[in-house]
């Protein structure tokens, strides 16, 4: 007898699966057939439910995915794997590729999934690069990039430096600052107490 496998996921422990099961159970998946993994980027190789809902899937069985990014990030390797699921002649259902429902086990589900594994390589890479040209932008505007908020203010840097100047080692004032020597150096030359 034929199974519906599903097959959810999330990057980050803070998002949430719950929509992603609510469709593959409305499309027939058995909850006790529904693997999930919390946490885990889809470039990661390994992942840990991914390769239980593997391990379930027999020949006539179909995975079924909510979208296509659940599976990874590169065309080649979702191609590649959408291979292999027919060479054990098993298929692959996507939910929401490109609007509707699309099974690979048809040859033009087949095709579809092919053209949208490389739109969403695409998408991804342009995402990318929008992300990487807005951190460029915002360096060379001398911008705050985000990170953590800084613990030890302007005030206590000059400080330090006066105590540099009265004659105490640098590397224990940067200590008792919580800090590197290079990290105060670099903050110090940021407030012009030190030369470039």
């Amino acid at each position: 007898m034929t199974k519906l496998i599903g097959y959810a996921r999330v990057s980050t422990r803070q998002q949430s699966t719950d929509r992603q099961a609510v469709d593959l159970l409305a499309a027939g998946v058995r909850r006790d057939d529904l693997y999930v993994d919390n946490g885990v980027s889809g470039a990661r190789a390994s992942r840990p439910n991914f390769d239980r809902a593997l391990d379930a899937l027999e020949a006539g069985d179909t995975l079924v995915i909510t979208t296509l990014d659940r599976l990874g990030r590169s065309t080649q390797n979702m191609l590649a794997f959408a291979e292999e699921l027919r060479g054990r002649g098993a298929g692959l259902r996507v939910l929401n590729l490109g609007g509707g429902d699309v099974d690979t086990a048809t040859p033009m589900g087949s095709m579809l999934f092919t053209i949208m594994a490389a739109l969403g390589q695409m998408e991804h890479e342009i995402k990318r690069e929008r992300v990487l040209d807005s951190i460029a932008k915002r360096r060379n505007a001398g911008r705050n990039l985000g990170g953590r908020p800084r613990i030890i203010t302007d005030s206590q840097i000059r400080n330090a430096r006066s105590l540099i100047d009265s004659g105490e080692p640098a590397a224990e004032v940067a200590r008792n600052l919580g800090m590197s020597r290079a990290t105060f150096y670099r903050r110090a030359r940021a407030l012009g107490l030190l030369p470039d």
